[in-house]
Formats: C-alpha cells, sequence, structure tokens
C-alpha cells in the first residue's frame, strides 16, 4: 500500500452511522451481525454490477448467515440512486473517498490493466451495455468521478468492530465470492 494504512487482522474500526443512499442509518459495526463492507469503484462500474448481482442473487443466505451487505463506492448518492438504487443491501456514497482512505483502499492502473481482469471486463461490459440498449440500465459515465482505477476491498467486521477477515483487490474484479464470504462467517460461528 503507497503511503496508506492497511488495515489488518483485529483492527478496531471506529462505531459509525453511515447514511445509505435512500436515506436510512448503517450502523458499523452492528450489534449481533457480521458486516461484510464492501468497497468498490464507481456508480454504473460494469466491473462492479457483476459482481454485485452475484451478490443479489444470493443474498437470503448472506443475511441468514448472520451478514450484513454494505457497499461503498465512490460516486454521489444522486448517481448511486440511479445506478444501484434497485440494490437490496445498503449502498453508500462516498465521493471524497473518506472510508478508502481510512481502509487503505487505493487506486491503481492495475484495476483494469492486469491481465487477469481483462476477459471479465469485456464479460460486463457486454451485459451493461444489452442492459442499456434494453433500456434497462443507465449508460455509465466515460469519465467517473474519481477515476476508473479504483481497487476494491472487502472487510468483514465483528460486532464489537473488530476487522475478521480483509480482502485488498488486486484488480478491478478481486474480490471475495459470496462462497468465500459464507465460509468466512461459518469460520466466525455464524
Amino acid at each position: 500500500m503507497s503511503g496508506r494504512t492497511a488495515i489488518t487482522l483485529g483492527t478496531a474500526v471506529a462505531k459509525r452511522t453511515l447514511t445509505d443512499i435512500h436515506g436510512a442509518a448503517v450502523p458499523i459495526p452492528e450489534p449481533g451481525r457480521l458486516v461484510h463492507l464492501q468497497l468498490r469503484r464507481f456508480a454504473g462500474c460494469p466491473v462492479c454490477n457483476l459482481h454485485l448481482r452475484s451478490v443479489v442473487g444470493r443474498h437470503a443466505e448472506i443475511e441468514a448467515a448472520g451478514v450484513r451487505e454494505v457497499v461503498v463506492f465512490h460516486s454521489t448518492a444522486d448517481l448511486l440512486r440511479e445506478h444501484a438504487g434497485d440494490l437490496p443491501f445498503a449502498v453508500v456514497a462516498d465521493p471524497d473517498k473518506r472510508l478508502y482512505a481510512e481502509f487503505g483502499v487505493e487506486s491503481a492502473r492495475r484495476a483494469i490493466l492486469h491481465p487477469r481482469v481483462w476477459a471479465t471486463i469485456v464479460r460486463a461490459v457486454l451485459r451493461s451495455l444489452w442492459g442499456v440498449l434494453r433500456h434497462r440500465r443507465p449508460m455509465p459515465a466515460l469519465f467517473p468521478e474519481g477515476g476508473r482505477f479504483g481497487l476494491p476491498g472487502d472487510f468483514l467486521i465483528d460486532e464489537d468492530g473488530r476487522v475478521r477477515a480483509y480482502k485488498y483487490g488486486e484488480h478491478a474484479y478481486d474480490q471475495w465470492s459470496v462462497d468465500e464470504l459464507l465460509d468466512l462467517a461459518r469460520k466466525e460461528g455464524r
């Protein structure tokens, strides 16, 4: 991590209440539950949307495992309501990237230039384009606020505010799968 402080196992996360894009309170940590804090890229990011659709498809399983999904983008709430307003979990706007700085989640050209992400980018863009052509999704910005080189970060936070697991992505599609998240929740006794 170039200059930013990275989170480690056991790091205590400051207690806070975020506000999602619909105005609902999002406590972190949350009593009685694990919080899966996902720091993603920008509103309408085709790669992020591909991943989040897999989370949507298994959201009931995630909830049953005692995990609350909280997804953060470095876009405004207005843009996120347009692009992610239908997601069944908390979506939080962080256009100033305050949480990204606090959690050590960075931007780097390898986000989209890493060879392991190229096939996923093609698949994600084609899927996104299909939604745009069918008038089901708005077109993502060509020059998104906060840039397009954001790397993902995943953090599993227990009810006491301790980081129980984390992952810093090496490229734009390098995050926990739903199966990995559920395995981590099981290890935490959920």
